[in-house]
């Protein structure tokens, strides 16, 4: 096969016409006089109903225009969002003149957060964005070094996750980019145009832009490495759309000095006019905000444009449940710290449950040393309280027309394993899955219970004993100590796995939050979860009760301890639960106890389905097909246990 041929196996890429009015002249991008933009700059100041922008925004909007002139005659259109409406308007602009989100909601369950200790500074996820006084932007109130590593480091993960196919095509789905403000610019500009959502499409379009000579260290295969967000950041505006023309006209240039049929050649020409069809987007910019209660004023617009982004983002990759389960929970923490119902400290419980900040401080205000296991239970106990108005926030939040705990678990998990974010590195997948499997249960909703400063292993014990007593708020904040330290520590795994083939018995195969509610209830089972909380903060196994003796099982690993707790929770911990040496009637006693146990599981199961069906909304029976088996195997097993029983007492 000839050169020529090869060549000719794709058309040559061509340069794409975006003009939205007479196309009868050729086409050639053009970046206007900063002249031309003096209509536009007007028409934006002058502003009108639901516009509220900053004087740097307003400079920033007119500047990215590919067609300014059209701005002066755009009609601002409403989103609905939760708590009021967004003004927007829509254009397309040249892509270097838009930033990619300072941080990606998206990656919310990979990052760093501050709670961990574990977590350095140069890693750890920023504050979050904070309202503007007057204007629709969002404040971002962390150093500015940290913000570049941030969008840099976001960048590069979106662009590898979720690479699209510019060059060819133009991009043509929105990009939603609001204003963004800088407190601690320093040298810097003090704003900017940040996108909420199109980090993807805008990261594969700057890819085309190579960075400027001697910006980054060598390159890999003699490639220049892409133009890094963080860099047109640092740019002034004026300086950020000289550049913009400047690329235009290298691209046009190299395609000139491309010119012939070699294979070289060519791939010189499309490598420039993909450049060029990657160097606009279409783009919505959020331009203001009207909250439904008036006497919010702003304070609610990062929420409002978060709310946008999550109702949105349905298009070419979905967020992962834990993303989106993070963002409920911090929606969840906003609305009620927004609604007061964090309390007297609002700010250090709202600094506390969402993890972004040193949550030393915090901590000590609330009367709580800074644990990490300390810190899960608060988050559980916040987010558990039976007040009306919290609950009411938290289904909205989660598009509910009522609370469950499977809703609850996901907010918990994520807000919870923030101070593991680090420390755990590998383990922290399976932790959470083993807490999304349902780190709540039911007591945690039905009973009041307080997060008391449980710090040392002589406070541990007095909840021991507080528990035995039968007191339900040192035992309902036990279980969720030991649950947590259990799962984090890896000795408490999601149900799955060989659990009955170690243990060559039947185990409790439920959620985590059932095993230890049922491992409360059972003898002896409070002071192997408190014993166990004690052991793992000292960086030790946990031990085994058995035999009325403590067994510290070198040779067990946390699949081990993992398939004792799951057994135990079902049939308790005497004698290893062990048949041999048994009498034939203490046989008979412990299979009836067996089997009734495997009852408690079976109804739970079928209460979770009830449940499942009243959040639902299902109103449709179940085929006889789906449930004959199950309806039969239950009756012979009603008739076989009355022919064992007694008759049923009258009265």
């Amino acid at each position: 096969m000839s050169t020529s041929e090869t060549a000719d196996e794709l058309p040559d890429i061509q340069v794409i016409d975006i003009r939205s009015g007479d196309r009868s002249t050729p086409f050639e991008h053009r970046v206007v006089p900063v002249s031309q933009t003096s209509k536009a700059i007007k028409a934006l100041e002058k502003g009108g109903p639901g516009i509220q922008l900053t004087a740097d925004a307003v400079l920033r909007i007119a500047y990215s225009a590919v067609e300014p002139d059209l701005l002066a005659d755009l009609r601002p259109e409403l989103r609905r969002v939760e708590t009021g409406w967004l003004t927007v308007i829509n254009y397309r602009a040249y892509t270097l003149m838009l930033s990619p989100a300072v941080e990606n909601d998206r990656l919310l369950d990979e990052v760093s957060y501050a709670a961990d200790p574990s977590t350095v500074a140069q890693q750890q996820v920023l504050s979050m964005p904070t309202a503007h006084g007057t204007d629709a932007a969002l404040v971002y109130t962390d150093p500015m070094d940290a913000l570049f590593e941030a969008v840099d480091r976001a960048s590069k993960k979106v662009k590898v996750q979720n690479k699209q196919e510019v060059g060819r095509r133009i991009v043509e789905r929105a990009l939603t980019a609001v204003p963004v403000v800088f407190r601690n610019p320093g040298r810097h500009p003090a704003g900017d145009l940040g996108l909420v959502d199109g980090n993807s499409r805008w990261g594969s379009c700057a890819a085309h832009v190579p960075a400027p000579t001697g910006l980054i260290g060598a390159a890999k295969d003699n490639e220049r490495p892409s133009l890094p967000p963080a860099y047109l950041m640092k740019l002034p505006l004026a300086d950020r759309r000289t550049l913009v023309r400047e690329v235009i006209k290298k691209a046009y240039r190299d395609i000139k000095a491309a010119s012939g049929p070699s294979k070289a050649a060519r791939a010189k020409r499309d490598q420039a006019v993909a450049l060029l069809n990657a160097m606009t987007v279409p783009v919505e910019v959020v331009i203001g905000y009207t909250d439904d209660d008036p006497s919010m004023d702003m304070q609610r617009f990062p929420a409002a444009v978060r709310s946008l982004l999550m109702r949105m983002n349905i298009g070419v990759r979905e967020f992962a449940v834990a993303s989106k389960n993070g963002i409920t929970a911090e929606e969840t923490v906003t609305a009620l710290f927004d609604a007061g119902e964090l309390g007297d400290n609002a700010q250090d419980v709202k600094d506390v449950l969402l993890g972004r900040v040193d949550i030393t401080d915090p901590m000590k205000t609330l009367g709580l040393s800074p644990l990490r296991d300390l810190r899960f239970a608060f988050t559980t106990q916040q987010l558990t309280r039976k007040e009306p108005r919290l609950n009411t926030i938290t289904a909205t939040k989660l598009d509910k027309r009522s609370l469950q705990l499977a809703g609850r678990s996901g907010l918990v998990t994520e807000l919870g394993l923030r101070s593991y974010s680090t420390s755990l590195g590998e383990g922290l997948k399976p932790a959470r899955t083993a807490l999304e499997s349902g780190c709540l249960w039911k007591d945690l909703v039905d009973h009041e219970w307080a997060v008391e400063n449980v710090d040392n292993d002589e406070a541990v014990d007095d909840l021991l004993r507080r528990t035995d007593n039968g007191e339900i708020p040192a035992k309902l904040l036990l279980g969720v100590l030991a649950m947590v330290s259990l799962v984090t520590s890896g000795n408490l795994f999601a149900p799955g796995g060989s659990a009955e083939q170690i243990v060559n018995y039947t185990v409790m195969r439920t959620s985590v939050g059932t095993v230890v509610k049922a491992v409360l209830e059972k003898e002896g089972g409070p002071q192997v979860l408190a014993d166990a909380i004690k052991r793992i903060r000292g960086g030790l196994r946990p031990r085994w009760w058995a035999d009325g003796r403590w067994v510290e099982h070198d040779d067990w690993k946390g699949s081990d301890f993992n398939a004792h707790l799951r057994r135990a929770a079902l049939h308790g911990f005497k004698s290893d639960n062990g048949t041999s040496g048994l009498s034939g009637t203490a046989r008979e006693d412990r299979a009836l106890t067996d089997f009734q146990a495997s009852l408690t599981v079976a109804v739970e199961r079928l209460d979770n389905l009830i449940e499942l069906r009243k959040t639902n909304g299902t109103t449709d029976e179940l085929s006889w097909e789906a449930v004959e088996a199950s309806v039969k195997q239950i009756r012979l097993m009603d008739r076989a246990l009355l022919r064992m029983s007694e008759q049923e007492p009258l009265g």
